[in-house]
């Protein structure tokens, strides 16, 4: 008999929490992603800090899934999928396309940045997303104190040594807290010519407090501990231009104020990937501001069973984009295939969310925890942090590499994983040009 055919769109959490789901089950499962790797997304911003390596945050598909034997990994985009058709059409790196067919569809696609309508933002303002990205904000932070130490002109040291960040929401405090952290810390004694302990970092939020979500208690202790470590905080703006030399906000008041910095960093906002949409008019369903796909509470699209939207990208009960929620809403998707494949006459219920928490890491020893009813700050805070991070990190190699690197960190403030490569240089330009700024 032919197995029944799974084919899953996304290998983040979501949709590695399907494929997990389905491990024992009689059917042939195809994951789809635009990447060969797993990624631990939010320590994401560690890794761009220099705590963390690529190969702590990111493993490789097919080495978390070889044990799973019914599942077939393909590196492709997808890109649209032919409902009546029962088929995903999908892009190669190379440029080729390929025809995916399925009698099952799980959609993990996850969420990109986004930078509401302004676009060409995003070449000055990096977001936080990807592994590149990551790379990219490392390289933009360590590169701005050498600019700086090497800069003639007390102006253009001041504005190299000026980060500015959009949004206050988790990711933003976090970056926030870390490049204070390095200033302060892990460069302090390495620069001949500008003090790193001058860097300002300015977060700029549209709400009236950081981490909202994180209830008004919470909220005021990081905004009082990010004021501690010197960080500037502009809340109630919104930012109207932005290019490579700063970033011009609105006041609460209607004014406008210009703020020059030579680090920008985008860490506000999030909207669908084109593959929601194409599904979305393939299917009729519907869809929230954030391009998000409006789900039954089985996860399924209206007039459709056979087509699941999980994680992320779904809309549900104003569900947060929170990894514990991809992660349950995966492996709910996945055993509901299940059961339709071992023919259960019992229709599952409907998706439950078990909220088992938010944590926002701000500096050594200052973290905010909100689970339910429980609200924890500061050292307490920090440990919960810890321990749900070591919990749900892929892999005991990296659980153990991530101990161990945030060990030295915490104890002597230094960073081993702050190489970076300038861009536009070849082979024969990089002899002087790469800066392999790691610890002995």
């Amino acid at each position: 008999m032919t197995p029944r055919r799974v084919v899953i769109i996304g290998g983040g959490f979501a949709g590695l929490f399907a494929a997990r789901a389905l491990r024992r089950s009689p059917v042939a499962v195809t994951l789809i992603d635009r990447r060969a790797h797993h990624l631990f997304q939010p320590l994401l911003y560690q890794c761009a800090a220099g705590i963390l390596s690529e190969g702590q945050i990111a493993r490789p598909l097919r080495a978390v899934l070889r044990r799973h034997t019914n599942v077939r990994c393909l590196l492709a985009d997808a890109t649209d999928v032919d409902v009546k058709g029962r088929a995903v059409h999908a892009r190669r790196p190379e440029g080729g396309s390929v025809v995916v067919p399925y009698d099952d569809l799980i959609v993990a696609a996850g969420m990109r940045q986004s930078y509401f309508g302004h676009d060409e933002f995003a070449a000055h303002a990096p977001g936080m997303k990807t592994l590149e990205d990551a790379l990219e904000i490392r390289r933009r932070i360590y590169r701005a104190f050498e600019m700086a130490e090497s800069a003639t002109d007390a102006r253009d040291r001041r504005h190299w040594l000026t980060f500015a960040l959009v949004g206050g929401g988790p990711t933003g405090v976090e970056l926030a807290g870390q490049i204070r952290e390095i200033a302060g810390h892990t460069l302090d004694r390495e620069f001949r010519t500008i003090d790193p302990l001058k860097a300002r970092v300015l977060l700029f939020e549209g709400a009236d407090k950081v981490l909202a979500p994180f209830g008004d208690r919470l909220a005021g202790r990081a905004a009082r501990a990010l004021r501690d470590l010197g960080v500037e905080l502009h809340l109630g703006t919104r930012v109207t231009d932005l290019d490579e030399r700063g970033l011009t906000v609105k006041e609460r008041d209607g004014t406008t104020t210009r703020h020059p910095a030579r680090t920008v960093l985008w860490t506000a906002g999030v909207e669908a990937p084109p593959i929601a949409g194409a599904l979305a008019r393939a299917t009729g369903a519907g869809q929230d501001g954030a391009g998000r796909i409006a789900v039954e509470p089985d996860l399924t699209l209206p007039g459709h069973p056979e087509i699941r939207v999980v994680g992320d990208v779904m809309a549900l009960d104003h569900l947060p984009g929170l990894a514990e929620v991809a992660m349950q809403s995966g492996a709910y998707a996945g055993r509901a295939v299940r059961h339709a494949v071992e023919a259960r006459t019992k229709k599952p219920k409907p998706f439950t969310y078990v909220d088992l928490g938010s944590a926002a890491y701000i500096s050594r020893g200052r973290a905010v925890v909100k689970a339910g009813p429980v609200h924890l700050s500061g050292v307490v805070g920090w440990l919960a942090w810890l321990f749900i991070h070591i919990a749900f990190l892929t892999g005991f190699r990296s659980r153990l590499g991530a101990v161990l690197s945030w060990a030295v960190v915490f104890a002597s403030g230094a960073r081993r994983e702050r190489a970076f490569v300038l861009p536009g240089t070849g082979p024969a330009q990089q002899d002087g040009v790469t800066a392999a700024l790691r610890e002995p």
